[in-house]
């Protein structure tokens, strides 16, 4: 890896996908993922209803296996949901909660893979860093958090990383809607205005404020919404849209998320 790609000279930094994040963690005090449409979406919803969410990477046959370990709900693929079964999706997840709790054997645990953001989180779990779940739901609420984190070295050096989509060949698709979503974090943390911000972290921070004014119709018109919406899933876009609508803080302790602000 060469020194130019850590963006070592900044406090504040931005990259994508796994490359992107062993890139720029060598040094880092927390790592901030990023995927709108839909893992950290969910995962605030989930954190919202009081209920401890574990990463794992996209293998649905042993992710049953990982959540019946620890007594969990294992969310399946949204595409392969059945009415009232939990998935990645959003919605699903707002609406279990809302009858009062999940109704299986993880009443408040639960496993939520996805090929994107839960599977960079659970490869960072052993970083030696703090891995901070946001999205456009919780963006401002994160920032806070981690402003408050003045050590004796000063405010924490961190890498906020997109995960971005998948291209057929397994290539990192660039996503907007998980542009915007680390630029909302960044554009809180004062990137727009910092020099400890890199050039990269700063294009971000611009990203989202130009987008922010019609922030639920591009998301809804970008490539990965358009997808969704093609596919009957238009109202989990929505949700991705409620901008700061969340006072959870996604901190993976051990194997789980669990809300750092509580």
């Amino acid at each position: 890896m060469l020194a130019a790609h850590r963006q070592g000279a900044y406090r504040l930094r931005f990259d994508w996908g796994p490359t992107g994040a062993a890139a720029l963690i060598e040094d880092c005090d927390v790592a901030v993922v990023v995927d709108v449409l839909s893992f950290t979406t969910t995962l605030t919803v989930a954190l919202d209803g009081g209920v401890s969410v574990y990463p794992y990477r996209w293998d649905p046959e042993s992710a049953a296996g990982y959540a019946a370990e620890r007594g969990a709900t294992v969310a399946v693929g949204r595409s392969r949901a059945v009415p009232g079964e939990v998935s990645l999706s959003p919605v699903s997840v707002r609406a279990a909660f809302g009858r009062g709790g999940l109704t299986d054997v993880g009443g408040n645990r639960l496993v939520l893979p996805s090929p994107n953001g839960s599977a960079l989180c659970f490869g960072l779990a052993d970083a030696g860093v703090d891995v901070v779940g946001a999205s456009l739901r919780n963006a401002t609420a994160v920032a806070r958090w981690l402003s408050a984190r003045v050590g004796a070295a000063g405010p924490p050096r961190v890498a906020v990383v997109a995960a971005g989509e998948r291209w057929p060949d397994g290539a990192i698709r660039p996503g907007l809607e998980d542009l915007w979503g680390a630029g909302a974090v960044l554009r809180a943390l004062g990137a727009l205005e910092a020099e400890a911000a890199s050039p990269e972290a700063r294009a971000a921070a611009e990203a989202f404020a130009a987008a922010e004014g019609d922030l639920q119709a591009r998301l809804r018109d970008c490539a990965s919404g358009r997808e969704l919406v093609d596919k009957g899933f238009g109202d989990d876009v929505d949700i991705a849209a409620e901008l700061d609508t969340s006072a959870v803080v996604p901190l993976l302790r051990g194997e789980a998320f669990v809300d750092a602000s509580s």
